[in-house]
């Protein structure tokens, strides 16, 4: 059993909140309705994200076990048959896609581009430099515009340049930090790392990240956004998510973290209160 929880890696299931963004901006988190469906997308997102990190695993067996850490996923351990993996993948995506017929066509239909993509990232776009980050950002991109069909609300192309730029500055920071760790050998677990150089990677960080901060801010400074939430004090989010970056490249360039941001997510306490502070002052800012 605890194999089969180390294969669907319920851990990074938090990334899965980001379906739930649309539904806390179109201000309508407190209808049941709403917060039901919201609910029933993320978990969907939950049984597809675990199907396919079961079979990035079985894909990935051989270069995992060159890997310090990785090693010891279930596949690349041998703890689970590459059958049995792919047994359990088929398994959770019939479940996601059972929770996803119950909010119609268009959310089947984003939640089976995810998958797709996914696939594709595990078997092509990995190899592909830029594009493997990307190709994660991506995946984000697809949870939000899910969270949006699921909360009925109207698509907002702030929404999906903030939830890209963020993603895409956490996977640079997750592939500087496997370019440092495994340093000579990093060619050797995924060719692509050895195409990138530390130079590259961190100016495409700092690039990124100024680029977060300053779309965040037009967002929280733009009158049409005002208009359309009744609220023009978005601005007092801001010190937050500046907070967030700078701290996350604090941990990845002051304390060498940021292989995995969920487990930074999830033990680096001061980045938790900021992103509670957020959180917090969105909802008192939204529906006060």
């Amino acid at each position: 059993m605890n194999d089969i929880v180390a294969l669907l890696r319920p851990t990074q299931w938090v990334k899965n909140a980001v379906v739930l963004a649309p539904l806390i901006f179109s201000q309508r988190f407190f209808s049941v309705e709403y917060l039901l469906a919201g609910a029933t997308a993320a978990a969907a997102f939950c049984f597809a994200s675990s199907a396919t990190y079961a079979f990035n695993d079985v894909v990935d067996r051989e270069r995992d076990r060159t890997h310090p850490l990785k090693s010891l996923r279930p596949v690349a351990s041998g703890a689970i048959s590459v059958p049995g993996a792919l047994t359990i993948a088929a398994v959770l995506l019939a479940l996601s896609l059972g929770l996803g017929a119950a909010l119609g066509p268009w959310f089947v239909g984003i939640l089976l581009g995810y998958v797709a993509l996914q696939v594709l990232y595990s078997t092509v776009l990995k190899h592909v430099v830029v594009l493997d980050v990307a190709a994660l950002a991506g995946g984000f991109v697809l949870r939000a515009a899910a969270g949006v069909v699921a909360a009925d609300a109207r698509v907002s192309p702030w929404l999906f340049a903030c939830t890209f730029l963020l993603a895409l500055f956490l996977a640079l920071g997750k592939r500087l930090h496997e370019l440092v760790m495994l340093g000579d050998s990093a060619g050797e677990h995924r060719e692509v790392l050895g195409r990138y150089s530390e130079k590259l990677l961190d100016r495409l960080v700092a690039g990124v990240a100024l680029a977060t901060v300053g779309v965040y801010t037009l967002y929280c400074l733009s009158p049409a956004v005002s208009a359309k939430l009744g609220e023009d004090r978005l601005y007092y989010t801001l010190p937050f998510v500046v907070f967030g970056v700078f701290r996350y490249l604090f941990l990845v360039y002051g304390r060498e973290q940021g292989g995995n941001p969920t487990a930074v997510l999830l033990g680096d306490r001061p980045l938790q209160a900021g992103i509670v502070g957020w959180i917090a002052t969105v909802f008192l800012l939204l529906y006060r």
